[in-house]
């Protein structure tokens, strides 16, 4: 069988009319129903998120000059409580009215407004005042825009019903912010790819590298340093990095301020910009007290610490589990089960690029050998506490949506191997525990299809009945309609004869953890 695949075009801006305001009061209304539109005087539509009105937080309003380059974290923040595209047209007085006369709980205490210009390049200063009981702030650029409403949704629930909190965060941040952009550059050094950063253009040779400049060079700018400070770090791509790409680049910027011990909060959004097809990332850094944000719990990859942050309970329960674990034949099982599926990688990648984004194949074949590389030097006699700490590691590495179930997963399973009377009963109590973080069931056409069956049968027929009933649940998600997930916007008649490939990438690593017992 041939399979032929043409070449999509993206639609043009004109065909999309993506840069006319009133395209996108329609679509955000139909996007986000609780939006309810009203009218000034002067006949300028204000879009007012109705299910936030009734909150005690001070509302943030947001007013942008047009929608060009419109930024992706006002869709997805939930914070933005009212919002207009004429700037030229609109005031901060009338927006703060329109909060009032709806009967905003929280704008009886205040309004924080932030108006938004275009930005041709970096993100330009951040301006901050305050005029009666509305804080203004100015900002230019996505990326600014982007990292003041990340801040604003990241800080703690008091400073959001504060409007004097909500000012002095503001203009921590106004007063130490700094930013930066690097693109990828059509001329090569060397046979390598090239990036331009604020310094110039240089050989990309990891994304280690590329990050450590971008930061040293941030940081040496970023003139607040108190002791109780947190940065406060937006990472944007910049015209469609892959999910991969940007979860590699998360993962560096965590490396590299856990190497410093620098306490960091990290958020992200993507940003398009139409004066430039470069693909690339902006970053953008300030330093707040810690009395407004708190830092993400610093990373560890090291059992010694992990248990003594965990305490005496997860030492008695691993001195009381009831099951016993031999090093050689733990290591034997996951090294037979991610060579499986390291080799399979092709077959999940091909039937991936079918019915879903592609990369699934890569997402569970690089998470395979992060789990060889990991167990290297790990004690798997001590089971429970090593698979806890193996987690940890896999949570920064493994990216995309399966590298979150299987992170969900076998958090549960460390847990439950340290309490239960055999590993069937823990997987159970594993399975039970992740569908509480999924809408997916049996018949969904995911990998749920292979481990449901997998795991329910295994207590009571073993291994390798288990395994034939997860193959079968596979087979069946040739004939399924997917109802989640990337597949569920196809045509049956397209993913029809096509396997699920998280399900079928689970089956592959079953299939070669049983068969290595």
């Amino acid at each position: 069988m041939a399979l032929v695949i043409q070449q999509t075009l993206p639609y043009s801006p004109s065909a999309l009319q993506l840069t006319e305001p009133t395209r996108w009061t329609s679509l955000l209304s139909l996007i986000r129903p609780s939006i309810k539109t009203i009218q000034t005087s002067n006949h300028h539509p204000i879009l007012l998120d109705t299910s936030l009105l009734a909150s005690n937080e001070i509302p943030l309003a947001v007013i942008c000059s047009g929608v060009a380059n419109f930024p992706s974290e006002i869709l997805r923040s939930g914070i933005v409580a009212a919002l207009s595209f004429n700037a030229s047209e609109v005031s901060a007085e009338e927006v703060y009215a329109a909060l009032q006369e709806e009967d905003a709980s929280g704008a009886a205490g205040g309004v924080v407004i932030v108006k938004s210009s275009p930005s041709s390049g970096e993100s330009g200063s951040v301006k901050v005042g305050k005029e009666g009981r509305m804080v203004l702030v100015d900002v230019s650029g996505a990326l600014g825009l982007d990292h003041v409403l990340s801040l604003l949704s990241t800080t703690n629930a008091a400073t959001r019903c504060d409007i004097e909190k909500l000012q002095e965060l503001l203009q921590q941040f106004a007063g130490s912010v700094a930013s930066t952009e690097s693109v990828v550059h059509d001329q090569k050094i060397g046979n390598a790819p090239s990036i331009v950063h604020a310094a110039g253009i240089a050989e990309f040779n990891s994304a280690k590298a590329a990050i450590d400049q971008d930061l040293s060079h941030l940081l040496s700018s970023n003139s607040a340093k108190a002791d109780d400070a947190v940065y406060s770090l937006h990472f944007a791509d910049v015209n469609g990095l892959s999910r991969l790409e940007v979860n590699i680049m998360i993962h560096e910027i965590a490396e590299y301020f856990a190497r410093r011990n620098l306490p960091v909060k990290i958020t992200q959004s993507s940003i398009l910009n139409d004066q430039s097809l470069a693909r690339g990332w902006a970053i953008s850094v300030s330093a707040i007290s810690s009395a407004y944000l708190t830092a993400h719990v610093k990373p560890s990859n090291t059992l010694s610490v992990k248990s003594q942050e965990s305490g005496p309970q997860n030492s008695s329960e691993a001195q009381t589990s009831k099951l016993s674990f031999s090093d050689p034949s733990i290591r034997k099982i996951i090294t037979g089960g991610c060579e499986s599926v390291i080799a399979a990688e092709p077959t999940i990648t091909e039937y991936d690029t079918i019915v879903g984004d592609g990369d699934c194949g890569y997402t569970l074949r690089d998470g395979a050998k992060q789990v060889l590389s990991f167990i290297q030097a790990a004690d798997l006699s001590s089971f429970p506490q090593t698979l806890t700490a193996l987690v940890d590691d896999l949570e920064v590495n493994m990216g995309g949506t399966s590298g979150a179930l299987y992170c969900i997963f076998l958090s549960a399973l460390a847990q439950n191997l340290g309490e239960a009377s055999s590993v069937a009963q823990a997987l159970e109590a594993a399975l039970a525990h992740l569908l509480r973080y999924t809408r997916a069931r049996l018949g969904d056409r995911t990998c749920l299809d292979c481990l449901i069956p997998f795991v329910e049968s295994l207590g009571e027929l073993g291994e390798v009945e288990a395994l034939e009933k997860a193959r079968a649940g596979v087979e069946s998600t040739k004939k399924l309609e997917a109802k989640l997930g990337r597949s569920s916007y196809l045509d049956e008649a397209t993913t029809r004869g096509v396997p699920d490939p998280g399900a079928y990438g689970l089956l592959k690593l079953l299939e070669g953890m049983v068969g290595a017992e």
